[in-house]
């Protein structure tokens, strides 16, 4: 008998999932005729048993082939003609934004209280922006290609060399070019650049820069700018302090520190022994300053009339350093590992 035939006609008569269920009974069950085919082998010779079983698996192989094509075609038709509605349905999988996307929408609600805008500029920038007018000389560390990515395009005779933004600080100018007058409150995110890799630092990273320039700024809303953000971003029990630094674009310039998210800026635990996340209480949060006259005569603002602050910080880190995140090297951030990913 030909079972492949005779299968090929069986299963030209199959409409739904039922009949194929029945259908692979009839050749594959307990009492199947394939299933037959296979017990009546013990019946054979040796010699009879080799050749008869090799066309035995050849014809269950070509049933089976076109038993599972079939099963897909009957599936992709949906020809049994009946749908439970009641059924629940497939939820696809929640997804949420990446923690950097979280922590730019978090850190510019908090800005926009205050009135600050939200602004953007270039990632691929004039030198002139990013170093002249901040008051960076051409002998500047910064402006050396091991710490900038310098890009290979003709300079031009006005702005320099074209680079990829070190910061965005080169901002600034650009803002006041903009405003043409005070008063003038930015924060501008954006991605940044430069070529360093470690458990601190990526190529790529992002910042954000703030600036105030109005009548009458001083060190005092400076202060009080940075004790608002630590409150509303690490927790009401997080406090900062300005300590002296030197920075180019701002005179006086400021290292910001917050405290400790661990021993709260006592540098001691429950227990009486050293923080050891912290050693002393206090940690590094980034830069900040009065606006350099320098800077903002690059502007066109008058700086006999007005006075600003400025500050400069790195998304990542600022995120790294916030209550209950845990976080010990930057590079995980952009692993695209999605058992890290999930946690935030």
């Amino acid at each position: 008998m030909n079972y492949n035939l005779e299968f090929r006609g069986d299963l030209n008569k199959v409409k739904n999932l039922n009949d194929l269920e029945k259908l692979r009974l009839e050749y594959f069950g307990s009492q199947g005729k394939i299933t037959q085919l296979t017990k009546s082998l013990k019946s054979l010779s040796p010699e009879e048993k080799k050749e008869a079983g090799r066309k035995i698996n050849r014809l269950k192989n070509e049933i089976e082939l076109a038993f599972s094509q079939k099963q897909q075609e009957v599936a992709d038709r949906n020809d049994s003609g009946w749908i439970d509605v009641t059924a629940p349905g497939i939820k696809p999988r929640e997804g949420h934004l990446h923690i950097v996307s979280l922590a730019i929408e978090e850190i510019t609600r908090i800005f926009e209280k205050i009135g600050f805008t939200r602004v953007r500029y270039p990632e691929v920038e004039w030198e002139w922006y990013a170093f002249e007018s901040l008051n960076m000389p051409p002998n500047h560390p910064a402006r050396d290609d091991f710490e900038t990515f310098f890009v290979d395009q003709e300079p031009s005779s006005q702005y320099g060399k074209i680079v990829l933004s070190p910061h965005t600080s080169s901002g600034q100018v650009r803002e006041m070019e903009r405003l043409h007058q005070p008063p003038i409150r930015m924060i501008n995110i954006a991605k940044c650049y430069r070529p360093n890799w470690d458990v601190s630092h990526v190529p790529m990273f992002h910042q954000f820069e703030g600036l105030v320039v109005d009548r009458g700024i001083n060190i005092t809303h400076l202060k009080g700018t940075m004790d608002y953000f630590a409150k509303q971003f690490f927790g009401p029990n997080r406090k900062t302090r300005l300590r002296p630094f030197h920075f180019q674009f701002t005179e006086p310039s400021f290292e910001v520190d917050i405290t400790c998210g661990v021993c709260l800026g006592t540098a001691k635990l429950a227990d009486g022994s050293r923080c050891r996340f912290c050693k002393e209480g206090w940690l590094e949060l980034g830069g900040s300053g009065m606006v350099h006259p320098n800077v903002l005569k690059a502007g066109k603002i008058d700086a006999q009339k007005y006075t600003g602050f400025a500050f400069g910080w790195g998304i990542e880190r600022t995120y790294m350093m916030k209550s209950g995140t845990k976080l010990d090297d930057i590079r995980l951030l952009y692993s695209n590992d999605i058992r890290f990913l999930e946690q935030f």
